[in-house]
């Protein structure tokens, strides 16, 4: 089975096993598309087409024919239901991409009887160089290994999230990450757009004292001062910096 098919979910985990309680390795997320590789018991396995990333999805809804036109440019863009437009508790997460249906006043419909904000979405081809805001959207957000959204984030998909709201490939884990650009060994003085790597971890400098990362210790993403970090990532990890490169 080679056919593409694109989420239908908010957000779905990747496991690394097709069972219940195994780790979760990614995310897909609304409007993503994907191959189904194959099928075991109540799993599919898959490969996402903007990253090439495989692991099982649990069975799900999903579009076979979708044409994206528009994508989510905040962190979270609640989802409002039926005519009147209620409130409901769900959202659709950052870089969603969706198809607009139909046009009211100030909101959109991307799928039957939901919709979103006008102001909360952009046409599919906009792009945003504005990495420090991106990023600090994130903020306090918690962090969770594998995830890609406002519930949980991991310290490469923060880096990689950036490149795909632009429509650029960048790969999901650091250990591919660090070998798409050169960069140096170490840096005395850090600017903005620096990234800097560790084995298993990146962090983003958002100026020439801070940097942002989602950071397990701390359960979340956070700026910390870029020197206070390198030494505490040596102290507690005993990790050094592994390679430094630009945004």
């Amino acid at each position: 089975m080679q056919n593409s098919f694109f989420l239908k979910e908010p957000f779905v985990d990747i496991l690394e096993e097709p069972k219940k309680n195994s780790n979760v390795s990614s995310q897909l997320i609304y409007g993503e598309s994907f191959r189904i590789i194959s099928k075991k018991n109540n799993y599919f396995k898959i490969k996402t087409s903007y990253d090439k990333y495989s692991g099982f999805i649990k069975k799900i809804d999903s579009y076979e024919k979708f044409n994206p036109t528009h994508k989510v440019g905040i962190l979270k863009a609640r989802i409002y239901l039926g005519n009147k437009k209620k409130k409901s508790k769900k959202f659709l997460p950052f870089t969603s991409k969706i198809q607009i249906l139909k046009k009211d006043q100030n909101f959109f419909m991307y799928k039957k009887d939901k919709w979103l904000r006008s102001k909360d979405i952009f046409p599919i081809q906009k792009k945003n160089s504005d990495f420090v805001k991106i990023f600090k959207s994130f903020l306090n957000c918690k962090y969770k290994w594998g995830g890609r959204t406002f519930e949980g984030i991991d310290c490469s998909a923060l880096l990689q999230i950036f490149y795909k709201f632009n429509n650029n490939f960048f790969p999901r884990d650091t250990i591919d990450q660090v070998k798409l650009k050169k960069g140096v060994g170490y840096k005395k003085k850090f600017k903005k757009g620096d990234i800097i790597f560790w084995k298993g971890h990146v962090a983003i400098c958002i100026n020439t004292n801070d940097l942002i990362h989602a950071y397990g210790p701390k359960k979340r993403v956070i700026i910390m001062p870029i020197k206070k970090t390198i030494k505490l990532i040596k102290e507690t990890a005993k990790l050094d910096v592994k390679k430094v490169t630009r945004i």
